[in-house]
């Protein structure tokens, strides 16, 4: 099996390293080096494919060697439309400002030797799946990992919205990118735990018919028309019948949660569900495989560290037939 470079949120590479079934090469702050996967990944975020190392000591250098690796595999390439350009770096202190320089300067070499492609070239992470384009990772000040081919697992930084009632409402948009669907006009959804309303709000916003369950209070954009509240217990709220997606984001045992979205799964009460299970001193490993029994009664499932989780893994998936 080739190499690959897996990027994970800074502080969470261990655990990465440890889901990884031929272990690792090496590691820093938010990567290891190891093996491609031939499953999914949770804690990877991207992975570079079978990637080159390359070394400098200036911006220069390092921008040069990765838009020559660039230029000269590419060269009997056909482009004929959008491709990826990425540029990270390591969780390291000052390295961003060093990897937005490295970035400018690759892109403006890549430009000056093949201008009609440079046109074509998209920032940032492409969608989730595989794609073909220029990936670089700066793992120190003096190194990259540059591919031509990488893996995108779902997760990216969302845009706020000042109407949100709580930052949670970002990891409910991330996990759509994930599920590949997010809820439309008309379809109904329960939010168990929803107070303050995050979640409950992306839905509505959408024109998605939200019941929003918590003894808590709902605030801001969790007040939104479509948003009904009821005052309950979120574990004895079973819905009058089967809705298109059940939310949940509450700050419970995980294994508790999971026996929570399997009950709803076996008695056919959602359709589509976005869950997050928080792991705090939980082993996360130990988690994914609880979680992998969901999987005999899904159309569909997937588990990543989002963007936007800290001790927490996002379930997201569709029941079977």
């Amino acid at each position: 099996m080739s190499a690959a470079l897996h990027v994970a949120q800074p502080g969470y590479e261990a655990f990465l390293a440890k889901e990884l079934s031929g272990g690792c090469e090496r590691s820093g702050p938010g990567w290891v080096l190891g093996e491609e996967a031939p499953g999914e990944l949770c804690f990877a975020h991207l992975s570079l494919l079978a990637p080159t190392e390359l070394s400098g000591k200036s911006v220069n250098a390092l921008a040069w060697a990765a838009a020559d690796l660039f230029t000269e595999s590419a060269r009997t390439e056909r482009f004929e439309g959008p491709w990826p350009f990425v540029v990270e770096e390591a969780g390291v202190p000052g390295l961003a400002r060093r990897a937005k320089a490295v970035e400018e300067e690759c892109f403006e070499r890549i430009r000056s030797r093949m201008s009609r492609v440079a046109k074509l070239a998209v920032r940032g992470r492409p969608a989730c799946g595989r794609a073909r384009g220029l990936f670089v990772f700066l793992t120190d000040f003096d190194r990259v990992l540059a591919s031509r081919e990488a893996r995108a697992w779902g997760q990216r930084r969302m845009a706020d919205d000042p109407q949100a009632p709580s930052r949670s409402y970002l990891k409910a948009e991330e996990a759509y990118a994930v599920l590949g669907r997010e809820p439309a006009a008309g379809e109904t959804v329960v939010d168990l735990g929803a107070a303050p309303g995050g979640w409950s709000y992306s839905a509505a916003r959408r024109g998605a018919l939200v019941t929003a369950v918590d003894n808590g209070p709902m605030k801001a954009g969790g007040l939104h028309p479509g948003i009904v509240h009821r005052p309950q217990d979120a574990f004895k709220f079973a819905p009058d019948k089967p809705v298109d997606w059940l939310f949940c984001d509450m700050v419970e045992d995980p294994e508790r949660i999971a026996d929570l979205v399997e009950r709803w799964l076996e008695r056919g009460w959602c359709r589509r569900f976005v869950v997050n299970l928080k792991f705090g001193r939980a082993d996360p490993l130990a988690l994914l495989r609880r979680v992998e029994r969901l999987r005999a009664r899904c159309a569909s499932l997937r588990v990543r560290h989002l963007f936007h989780d800290r001790e927490e893994l996002t379930i997201v998936g569709e029941r079977g037939a």
